[in-house]
């Protein structure tokens, strides 16, 4: 039976610190799916499609060098949820800080009362992408500052559209 792996979140956008995740996270499953939360409330600065196509672009390449099946869905309901409906068994979460690790061990908690067959792994950031954040990037990005050490450069050039006004 195939390993399958659902990593969530909003990729608005897609960093150099989900790069490192995803680079670890095609070594513990056969097809990894990355999953877009698209929230009516949220305003994000990538559209989903735009967002779609950054996740196709930059992870796709890592999945295939690795061996992994790799796919890209958007979900609008929870995310324990949307890995039942692909059908993942496991759900990937980068942690950065011990911040973060307390947010995401009360959600690991949540989720596993909800649905007790997905089980939550979490994958520690690299030293080098630890302080990199998609509010930050966007933030220095919108200051026109240089973002080419914490995005992929496919993603550099769609901030620096994005903000060329």
């Amino acid at each position: 039976m195939p390993r399958i792996a659902l990593y969530p979140g909003t990729f608005d956008p897609v960093t150099n610190g989900h790069l490192d995740v995803v680079g670890h996270a095609v070594g513990l499953c056969d097809r990894l799916i990355v999953a877009i939360g698209v929230h009516p409330g949220k305003k994000p600065l990538f559209s989903t499609e735009e967002r779609l196509e950054m996740v196709r672009a930059v992870f796709e390449p890592v999945a295939r060098k690795a061996g992994c099946a790799f796919d890209c869905t958007t979900y609008d309901n929870l995310t324990i949820t949307a890995a039942q409906k692909t059908g993942a068994a496991i759900m990937i979460r980068g942690l950065r800080d011990g911040t973060d690790l307390d947010y995401e061990m009360q959600i690991a908690g949540m989720n596993e009362t909800m649905a007790p067959g997905v089980q939550t792994v979490f994958v520690p950031a690299s030293v080098a992408v630890r302080p990199i954040t998609a509010t930050l990037v966007r933030q220095i990005a919108a200051m026109g500052g240089d973002v080419s050490a914490f995005v992929p450069p496919a993603v550099a050039a769609g901030l620096k559209t994005k903000f060329a006004t």
